[in-house]
């Protein structure tokens, strides 16, 4: 495993209640290459999402980005924090009333005191990087296909220079020739941002588009992580449980 460690995540526990959601969770991602949280629905994947992103605080336990506790900032300094992630949601998420070269230009606006005439260009710059060309920066999210609205997405996730992209369950309800664009988008992605250290979160109970494209896999079973291994090893496994989800 790569020697830099992008988050760690140290006996995490997370209750709702007596509801326990994340139950001891130990595991470090590394830098610079594509890790998948995989698991079933309702294992608690988007739970451990909202904890790396510092949206939840754990009820037991810690969680670092790049060394630093989480649980220690303030508001003020996670949300300044946060700019160090970029994140591409399950369906965009883009706003419906935004140009696509709004939709890309709302976290610059938000969180840079770039001048207009430079938010564009970096914006055009954006969108011409994940292929989507000039006869559609003016189009709204409703003229744009799925797999348009995905790339456009990603350049919102992109625009600021983050070191951590999120992808959240990026293939689910998409065909099978937009799910390979999708898929050849992270991974062109994250060797595109390499030379800068980009690291790749993924979480997915896509298990096939999971190993064709992943470095190591965290398996997550009702809030406890079963199996995290190299994407090789995972293949592998002798965990029945492991094995079912692949042969699903």
């Amino acid at each position: 495993m790569s020697e830099e460690i992008a988050i760690a995540v140290e006996d995490v526990t997370k209750k709702f209640g007596e509801l326990v959601i994340l139950n001891h969770l130990n595991f470090k991602i590394p830098a610079n290459k594509i890790t998948t949280i995989l698991g079933f629905s309702g294992a608690g994947k988007s739970t451990l999402m909202k904890h790396i992103l510092g949206l939840l605080k754990p009820t037991h336990g810690k969680v670092s980005v790049f060394g630093k506790d989480l649980g220690t900032l303030d508001e003020m300094e996670l949300r300044e924090f946060r700019r160090n992630f970029g994140m591409l949601f399950q369906y965009a998420a883009l706003f419906d009333s935004k140009t696509a070269l709004e939709n890309v230009a709302f976290p610059l606006r938000e969180f840079t005191k770039l001048k207009d005439s430079e938010i564009r260009e970096k914006c055009k710059d954006l969108l011409l990087s994940v292929n989507i060309q000039e006869e559609s920066f003016n189009k709204l999210p409703s003229e744009l296909s799925g797999g348009m609205r995905k790339r456009v997405g990603l350049a919102r996730g992109l625009a600021l220079s983050p070191k951590i992209m999120l992808y959240d369950e990026p293939t689910t309800g998409l065909d099978p020739i937009t799910t390979k664009m999708v898929n050849d988008l992270i991974v062109d992605t994250q060797n595109k941002y390499a030379e800068r250290g980009m690291t790749t979160i993924i979480i997915s109970h896509d298990v096939r588009a999971t190993l064709e494209i992943s470095d190591f896999v965290a398996f997550l079973d009702r809030g406890t992580i079963v199996e995290y291994s190299t994407v090789e090893e995972f293949r592998l496994s002798k965990n029945p449980l492991v094995q079912e989800f692949i042969n699903l």
